[in-house]
């Protein structure tokens, strides 16, 4: 069964060529800039979300893990909201201006 979807699909394909467009799996930027030797670790958004809220920082959101395993979010802390950042070794610092 599997076989003939993948033969028909295939056939619709060739005929179609212009109207069919067979598109990579989405990539998010983040990945997309990663060297392949990078290794990520295993955290989680949900520790790092802990950590920052630990730290004082309230809606948090944004969220996202760069290749060197710096997670980046915007937050707010005492009133400001400002981009905040929790480093491999589990330290949260306010990111530049």
């Amino acid at each position: 069964m599997k076989r003939n979807l993948c033969l028909v699909l295939l056939v619709l394909a060739t005929a179609t060529a212009t109207e069919i467009r067979i598109l990579p799996p989405a990539i998010s930027t983040a990945w997309a800039a990663c060297d392949p030797g990078d290794k990520l670790d295993k955290t989680t958004a949900t520790q790092t979300r802990q950590k920052l809220e630990k730290a004082g920082y309230t809606k948090i959101r944004d969220l996202r893990k760069g290749c060197d395993n710096t997670w980046h979010a915007k937050a707010t802390k005492d009133g400001i909201e400002q981009n905040a950042a929790v480093l491999p070794n589990g330290t949260v610092v306010k990111e530049g201006d």
